[in-house]
C-alpha cells in the first residue's frame, strides 16, 4: 500500500468518521422553509445547490450550515467547499487543521478521471500535500515531505493537476522528500508549464537558462511574469531581472519575441 493511502496523519478513515459523526463540528439545524419545502428536495445535492446560492448572495453563515448538512450526508463538493472556507478563513475563522480533515475526507473518495467530482479530489490531494510539506503548527499534522510527494504524485499522474505537477517539479529539483533528480524535475515542470502554470514556467525557464539555453529560458520567464499571480510576481520578477541583466542583447530580443508567441499560442 502506498504512503498516501496509509498516511493522512489522523487517518483518512478517522477523518471521514469524524465528518460523518459530527466530529468536525456540530451541524446547525437548517431552516426547512429557507432550504427546502418538500422532503424529497432535502437531498445532499439539493442542499448543496442551496448552499452555493446562499454563498454567492453573501449569506455565508447560512451557506456554512447548508454545506455542513450536505457534507455530513456524503456530498463531496460540500466537503471540499468547507475545506476551502476553513483554509482561507472565508465565512468562518481560519483553521488549517479543520481544513485538512475535510480535505482528507474528500481525498478518500474513489473518483475516476473525467468524472464530475474530479476537480474536488484533485485539489484536495494538492492541499493535503502542501500541508504535509510543512506541517500544521499546534496540530497532529507534522511535516512529512515523503508523504507530501505521494499526494502530489497521485494528483499529478492520475488527474494531471498542474499545481501538483509544479510541486513535484520543485521537490525533484531540490531533493525534498527524496533524491534530487533534475531530469524528473524538468519533466514535471514542463507538463505544468504547458498548462499555463506561471510559477512552473518561471522555474523551468530559470533551469533552462542556468543549463545553457538562455533564449528559451528567458522567454519562459518573460511569459510567466506576464501572467503571474500577485503572490508569485515578486520572486518571478527578481529571477527574470537577474537573467535579463546577464543575457546577451541578441538573446534578449529573440526571447521577447518568443515569449510573445508563448503568450499567444501556448508552449510547443
Amino acid at each position: 500500500m502506498r504512503i498516501y493511502e496509509k498516511n493522512a496523519i489522523a487517518g483518512g478513515a478517522l477523518a471521514a468518521a469524524l465528518l460523518l459523526s459530527g466530529g468536525l463540528g456540530p451541524a446547525a439545524a437548517l431552516d426547512e422553509k429557507a432550504v427546502v419545502q418538500q422532503p424529497a428536495e432535502r437531498s445532499p445535492w439539493a442542499v448543496f445547490r442551496f448552499a452555493f446560492s446562499a454563498y454567492k448572495s453573501g449569506k455565508k453563515e447560512e451557506a456554512v450550515k447548508a454545506y455542513r448538512y450536505a457534507a455530513e450526508n456524503g456530498q463531496v463538493g460540500a466537503r471540499w467547499k468547507l475545506a476551502r472556507m476553513y483554509a482561507e478563513g472565508d465565512g468562518v475563522a481560519r483553521n488549517d487543521y479543520e481544513a485538512f480533515k475535510f480535505f482528507t475526507a474528500v481525498a478518500q473518495q474513489e473518483v475516476r478521471p473525467g468524472s464530475r467530482d474530479e476537480s474536488y479530489i484533485s485539489d484536495a490531494l494538492v492541499a493535503i500535500g502542501r500541508y504535509l510539506k510543512t506541517g500544521i503548527p499546534g496540530s497532529p499534522v507534522k511535516a512529512d515531505p515523503v508523504a507530501a510527494q505521494e499526494y502530489f504524485m497521485r494528483a499529478a499522474a492520475t488527474y494531471r493537476n498542474a499545481a501538483a505537477q509544479y510541486e513535484l517539479g520543485r521537490m525533484f529539483l531540490t531533493g525534498e522528500g527524496g533524491t534530487r533528480n533534475v531530469r524528473h524535475a524538468a519533466r514535471w515542470l514542463q507538463l505544468a508549464a504547458e498548462k499555463g502554470h506561471a510559477a512552473a514556467q518561471a522555474t523551468l525557464g530559470n533551469l533552462l537558462f542556468q543549463s545553457g539555453k538562455p533564449v528559451r529560458g528567458l522567454a519562459l520567464m518573460t511569459a510567466a511574469l506576464e501572467r503571474a499571480s500577485p503572490a508569485d510576481t515578486p520572486w518571478i520578477r527578481a529571477m527574470h531581472e537577474e537573467a535579463f541583466a546577464i543575457a546577451a542583447e541578441a538573446d534578449r530580443r529573440t526571447a521577447i519575441a518568443l515569449a510573445e508567441d508563448y503568450l499567444a499560442n501556448g508552449l510547443k
